[in-house]
């Protein structure tokens, strides 16, 4: 970590004194010559070790991202996979020729991955997702052969993987806010909307999911602080939370399980909508 400008002018001031030479140099205004030519290297060494730090953090992150048998080698892969090109003959790496900049991005149709092994045998978990209309959504079947035979290709011998490519998790909440009523009606509509927002519970809620990220652990107690934060919000319950994911065995959702302090969602992702109806129930109380 780079120390701060002013531990290193400490050091050179410490040097300073120490050397007789420099006995003459006697001013303590921080606007003298002398003390302004220190404060300009000690800026410029701080400036370098925020450099020196950056690049080594740079290249530890290319090291790790090279690494090949590990999770996070897979999901780099997976992020890497382009739907329609070929790889170069034994190796894991496309070949792009003769293909423009676009079309190599917009080829790169899996946008979220996140990889784990398998708690009861060995075997890799690779959880994947697009994006249609700027929500989290399921690759099309066509698209996972593709990206199946890619990952077979590139796998390390011998290892075994399963790829979970679901809608995403749905997500039931049953809450009760405690509103202000000057601020939220009794529908926890906003009295005066800032920035037209009508609905602030509701806004919060969804930031809330779109900042999880993907794969990550929903904690009840962190959507109870973002909602605690809410203008309006007095206190707030969540009475109930449970969540219902694919069962690849009937390919369908499976019965709804209660969400004890958090949850890491099956698909790798949450909604709270289902077929056009909000899986969100809140009740207001003054």
């Amino acid at each position: 970590m780079a120390r701060t400008i002013e531990e290193i002018e400490n050091i050179i001031l410490q040097e300073k004194e120490s050397r007789s030479e420099l006995n003459g140099l006697t001013s303590n205004s921080k606007v003298s010559i002398w003390r302004n030519f220190i404060y300009i290297i000690a800026y410029i060494i701080f400036t370098l070790e925020l450099l020196f730090d950056s690049h080594k953090k740079e290249v530890n992150e290319i090291l790790m991202d090279l690494k090949p048998h590990t999770a996070r080698w897979y999901r780099n892969k997976a992020l890497a996979f382009q739907y329609g090109f070929d790889l170069y003959l034994d190796t894991d790496e496309f070949n792009n020729e003769g293909h423009t900049e676009d079309d190599i991005k917009n080829s790169k149709i899996v946008k979220y991955s996140a990889v784990t092994e398998a708690q009861n045998q060995s075997r890799l978990i690779i959880k994947i997702a697009t994006e249609n209309g700027g929500k989290l959504s399921p690759l099309d079947d066509t698209v996972i052969e593709s990206f199946t035979a890619y990952m077979e290709k590139i796998r390390d011998a011998g290892v075994p993987f399963t790829i979970i490519n679901y809608l995403p998790d749905l997500l039931y909440l049953n809450i009760t806010i405690k509103r202000d009523a000057l601020v939220l009606d009794n529908k926890g509509n906003a009295i005066a909307p800032i920035d037209g927002d009508i609905q602030p519970i509701e806004t919060s809620i969804k930031q809330f999911l779109r900042e999880l990220p993907f794969n990550g652990e929903l904690v009840l107690s962190k959507l109870t602080d973002k909602l605690q934060a809410t203008t309006g919000v007095k206190d707030i319950n969540i009475d109930n939370a449970s969540t219902a994911w694919i069962d690849p065995t009937i390919n369908d959702y499976g019965q709804t399980q209660s969400i004890y302090m958090s949850k890491i969602p099956e698909s790798g992702y949450f909604t709270t909508e289902y077929l056009g109806n909000s899986l969100i129930t809140i009740t207001y109380v003054v």
